[in-house]
């Protein structure tokens, strides 16, 4: 990466020459202009300050002047996420020996939902041009590659070249044009009042926090940071003091290529920048000294969110995440069957409250975490192991004691309370509902993305209204039958047919915990899982045994003494396994590619269409969308053609990459699926759950042109 700074030195020369310019003869020659290389997105131009080369000339001022079309950019040194910054080939020039590029100021700008730095409309990038020969005439040829976006990428490569013969004078437009732009290119930050007070990594890299002063205090600031070739930025967080003399940023690491590269800060303000070079990275990074309240957000706006959240938390109810957990009310409620409307309506209610209270939980966890600086997602707990095996431990017991293999009776430690189906006492119903909240969280319903995204980018009581709507939501069966306990008098009476309706339901709740023991493996390892497995399999197999030797005293007390040790080192083993690698991702039906962000503009540049899908092995959700939509007619043939590019991004395991790119498109949590195109370059999200219509629609648009579908690889 270029990281010269301009030379004081050249920048007066610039701006003395441009004061000459101005005392200049109109009529004076237009020498000092190289042909023009015209193209549709780029005008490009060779210029000199200089019309000759006088008598111990030692160097001359030169720029690259492009002109850009309309919608067309261009980039600066440090492109952000894509891109490629000007190069110029001098071997062909004649008493040429060197040349210094310099950068004017970048803008940020947004191309493919990506953050870029560059130039739109005009730039002239000053050259300072150290001649060989001093005094003698001199031949410059450039060789320039450039690369300009607008919907599509288009790499330029053209040849300029600019005579220069011996004498004096000053071509008048160049000069200014050069003056103009020399003071646009940054200073080491002396002549703007510009000073570093601090710049760290976060603990896990994920971040770089800087802190900046400005003598005569901040306007319209914004950062450019520079740290290796391969190191790309979000957009970045920036507050200011109360005098506004004080700037603290935070910018998020989309990419790090080797945290001990040189730092670079390049800090503009209006006509204001500077480029702090060689920046000492700090251990700690700096706490905000002050904070910025979040965007206002009307109550009117704040109940139309929490309505989607009751909504999106009803539809919950119906996705495949919660259904296994309903079997466990179903065997709660058949037992209740002869109950009385009171206890009825208690156990649905308790049964609701521990929905609600599991959010509660939830966004109280949230909010700790966000104060720690901690990136949230919808169902990430998902990703650990820990969480998982207290799944499978929990799940298995209840599986178990739904099939017969033994029954607890109260009172009893916590965790047969937890494996006891709901029907000797409240905290059973208590329980069930707990365990409905915890299975919904790694799936995304209808409405619930927008819902989340709100949340969490809220204040806390917005946290806490929201989570409470989607408790609600998820909540109302429950609620329902609370009002009406009446309801359940339509249910048979208890009979022989329940053993077979029992051994369904814990068949269910078995195939859950078998989907969990899947999902650990791709979380963690497959020893992992098979450590769980034994020791689960043995402490329901000691509960089994104290059943039968309830009678025998000693045996009796030792087997669910056993069974809870068991359980324990089961919960433990995490800590104890190694983390296998992921294995790569293959599906026989979907030639996937692994995502890679800065990828999709190269791709889109070249008129395909990128088919982005954000899963992982937890979400239910999305294997639904995959079996149900995406490997099916028309949509897999679709995906196959040769103008689709089908990429995957795996959040089985924490991936902040992933994080910052679901955050980058306001989403918190999967499925998360988006089209890009050369006609849909911003991208096309899509809904949650998938459907034929809506994925065939959005990958034409995002084309412009039907899809020319494969040969059914389906079949």
């Amino acid at each position: 990466m270029n990281m010269t700074k301009p030379r004081n030195l050249a920048l007066m020369l610039a701006a003395l020459l441009g004061i000459i310019a101005g005392i200049v003869a109109p009529s004076a020659a237009l020498a000092a202009r190289s042909d023009v290389s015209t193209s549709p997105a780029v005008t490009a131009r060779l210029i000199t300050a200089e019309d000759g080369i006088a008598a111990n000339t030692q160097g001359i001022s030169a720029a690259l002047s492009l002109k850009l079309g309309e919608g067309w950019k261009t980039y600066w040194r440090s492109p952000g996420e894509v891109g490629l910054p000007p190069e110029i080939d001098w071997s062909g020039s004649v008493n040429v020996q060197s040349a210094e590029f310099q950068y004017p100021a970048p803008t940020r700008f947004r191309a493919f939902g990506i953050e870029n730095f560059g130039y739109e409309k005009q730039v002239t990038y000053p050259i300072l041009i150290t001649l060989a020969e001093p005094g003698k005439p001199a031949e410059l040829r450039a060789s320039v590659s450039l690369l300009v976006c607008s919907d599509i990428c288009v790499p330029s490569n053209f040849d300029l070249a600019l005579s220069l013969p011996g004498g004096a004078g000053i071509d008048q437009i160049s000069a200014g044009e050069i003056a103009k732009w020399s003071a646009r290119v940054p200073g080491d930050g002396r002549d703007t009042g510009i000073s570093l007070r601090s710049a760290a990594l976060s603990e896990d890299a994920t971040s770089l926090v800087v802190e900046l002063d400005k003598s005569t205090g901040w306007d319209d600031p914004d950062i450019f940071p520079e740290l290796g070739e391969d190191t790309a930025f979000g957009t970045p967080d920036i507050r200011l003091s109360s005098d506004r003399a004080t700037l603290w940023a935070s910018l998020p690491i989309l990419y790090l290529s080797d945290p001990a590269d040189p730092l670079a800060l390049t800090a503009t303000d209006g006509n204001n920048a500077a480029t702090l070079a060689n920046v000492t990275i700090s251990p700690v990074p700096a706490e905000p000294p002050f904070t910025v309240a979040a965007p206002g957000r009307s109550l009117a706006l704040l109940g139309w969110v929490a309505l989607l959240a009751f909504a999106g938390g009803i539809i919950l109810n119906a996705m495949p995440c919660v259904l296994p957990v309903l079997s466990i009310k179903l065997s709660s409620a058949l037992k209740l069957a002869d109950g009385s409307p009171g206890r009825i309506r208690n156990g649905f209610l308790m049964t609701a409250l521990g929905t609600l209270v599991f959010m509660w939980v939830l966004a109280a966890i949230v909010l700790a975490l966000q104060a720690f600086g901690f990136a949230i997602g919808w169902g990430t707990q998902f990703q650990n192991p820990y969480f998982l095996v207290f799944l499978i431990v929990v799940l298995g017991l209840f599986a178990a004691s739904l099939l017969g293999l033994f029954e607890f009776s109260l009172p009893a430690g916590l965790s047969t309370r937890l494996a006891n189906s709901g029907g000797q006492g409240y905290l059973g119903d208590f329980a069930t509902g707990t365990f409905a909240a915890i299975l919904a969280t790694p799936c995304s319903a209808p409405l619930l993305g927008t819902a989340v995204a709100f949340a969490l980018t809220g204040s806390a009581y917005e946290v806490m209204i929201i989570f409470t709507s989607m408790g609600l939501g998820l909540a109302l069966p429950y609620l329902i039958v609370a009002a009406r306990p009446g309801m359940i008098s339509a249910l048979p009476r208890p009979g022989r047919w329940m053993l077979a309706v029992k051994l369904i339901l814990g068949l269910l709740l078995a195939g859950t915990a078998a989907w969990l023991f899947w999902v650990l493996m791709g979380v963690s390892s497959a020893r992992l899982a098979l450590w769980v497995g034994v020791l689960l399999g043995l402490a329901i197999l000691a509960l089994g045994a104290g059943r039968w030797w309830r009678g025998r005293q000693l045996a009796g007390r030792f087997a669910p003494v056993s069974a809870v040790l068991l359980i324990a080192v089961a919960l433990f083993l995490p800590s104890m396994v190694a983390i296998d690698d992921r294995a790569a991702i293959t599906d026989e039906r979907i030639d996937w590619v692994v995502f890679d962000r800065p990828e999709i503009p190269r791709l889109v540049s070249q008129g395909q269409v990128v088919f982005v899908d954000v899963t992982a092995d937890w979400c239910l959700t999305c294997k639904a969308n995959k079996t149900l939509v995406l490997e099916r007619a028309p949509v897999v043939d679709a995906l196959a053609s040769a103008s689709v590019v089908a990429m995957q991004a795996d959040w089985t395991r924490p991936d902040p990459r992933i994080q910052a790119y679901l955050e980058a498109n306001g989403r918190f949590g999967i499925p998360f699926n988006i089209v890009y195109g050369p006609a849909a370059p911003e991208g096309i999200p899509l809904s949650e759950v998938l459907t034929p219509t809506m994925v065939m629609e959005a990958l034409e648009t995002a084309l412009g042109t039907p899809i020319e579908l494969a040969e059914n690889v389906a079949n």
